[in-house]
């Protein structure tokens, strides 16, 4: 019994250890995107108790000005207000928003999903088209078939580089406003009105997406493993599918934590074009008030969703490598915790 229990306390080690490591990072991000985003609020000038009192325009008096500098604490040193708010962030409670006057996790907690249900639809079809164009063009063959994949190599680092407003601007005038086949602007979870900022979202990452995906399946085509398997007479489908496919989408899987990233960032851009209601477009409305509880939160939110996402990533990363198990065992792999390839040793997925 004791030696079952020290095998066992020896192989949750290694995980837990990992698993600490990553909740440590969890925390110093959020310290040190609370800690940026405040002193560049502050920097950046205006006075927060404007978006209290109901905006640049209020007519308060001095009396009331200093009421509200000291109920919300801004007539504090900047040094105490800044240990308040990251006490706050640390402790999941982030106060009241100055310009709403409700509690910014009801804020936050309203505008989430939208946000999160948009980045992962987008990230699903960018998922979708990256792998449909690598694997077609990994398959062409022939004259046409080799200016067929050329051709989707071009429309891979052209869509890579669209920017979201330009592209999701084409889309409302072509299916919006010519076509009348969806709505310019979309609200809640309605299907319809998803398709448009979804495909914004997505184009740009699947062209990136798609040029790594297409380089590893042409490089783990090439493999021994690949090229034995043919020679052993399957057909090039089941090579695809059974030994190059796995290693093919391994850099794009490392590279999706970057990707979710990137849809949250451009999900400020999106929401606002297309008039959703989300996190990004609470996020830019509070920046123009000056709303810092607000800011703070859903930045230091959207940080650590980046970091689950990562963390996601890495026991997909493990899953799919049999060389990175022996580092790190991760629960539910087949077998436990598998020892690294030798050096020099091709690890075969297949």
């Amino acid at each position: 019994m004791r030696a079952a229990a020290t095998v066992a306390r020896a192989v949750r080690r290694p995980w837990l250890r990992w698993l600490l490591a990553r909740l440590g990072a969890a925390v110093l991000v959020a310290w040190v995107v609370a800690t940026v985003v405040f002193f560049a609020l502050r920097a950046a000038g205006g006075d927060p108790t404007e978006a209290i009192l109901g905006g640049p325009g209020s007519q308060a008096g001095p009396e009331a000005v200093a009421a509200a500098r000291a109920q919300y604490g801004l007539d504090q040193p900047l040094v105490v207000q800044y240990l308040v708010q990251l006490w706050r962030v640390l402790t999941f409670d982030l106060g009241d928003s100055y310009a709403r006057r409700v509690p910014v996790s009801e804020l936050l907690a309203e505008q989430l999903p939208g946000t999160m249900l948009l980045a992962v639809l987008a990230l699903a079809l960018a998922w979708v088209l990256a792998l449909a164009v690598a694997t077609l063009a990994v398959r062409a063959t022939g004259p046409f078939g080799r200016a067929c994949a050329a051709a989707l190599r071009g429309a891979e680092v052209v869509a890579a580089v669209l920017p979201h407003f330009w592209l999701g601007a084409v889309l409302i005038v072509v299916f919006s406003s010519t076509l009348g086949w969806f709505p310019a602007t979309s609200s809640g979870t309605d299907p319809v009105g998803l398709v448009l900022p979804t495909v914004t979202l997505a184009v740009p990452v699947a062209g990136f997406l798609g040029q790594v995906m297409r380089d590893s399946l042409e490089e783990a085509a090439a493999a021994p493993f690949a090229t034995s398997a043919r020679a052993r007479g399957a057909s090039p489908v089941r090579v695809l599918w059974r030994h190059t496919l796995r290693h093919g989408v391994l850099p794009a899987v490392s590279l999706s934590g970057w990707a979710f990233g990137s849809l949250l960032s451009g999900a400020v851009v999106v929401e606002t074009l297309f008039g959703r209601p989300g996190l990004g477009r609470l996020l830019l409305d509070a920046t123009m008030q000056r709303d810092v509880p607000v800011v703070v939160g859903a930045v230091v939110l959207v940080a650590l969703a980046y970091v689950v996402v990562m963390l996601l990533v890495d026991v997909a990363e493990r899953l799919l490598d049999p060389r990175l198990r022996g580092a790190v065992a991760v629960p539910g792999a087949p077998g436990g915790s598998a020892p690294a390839a030798r050096a020099g040793e091709p690890a075969v997925l297949g």
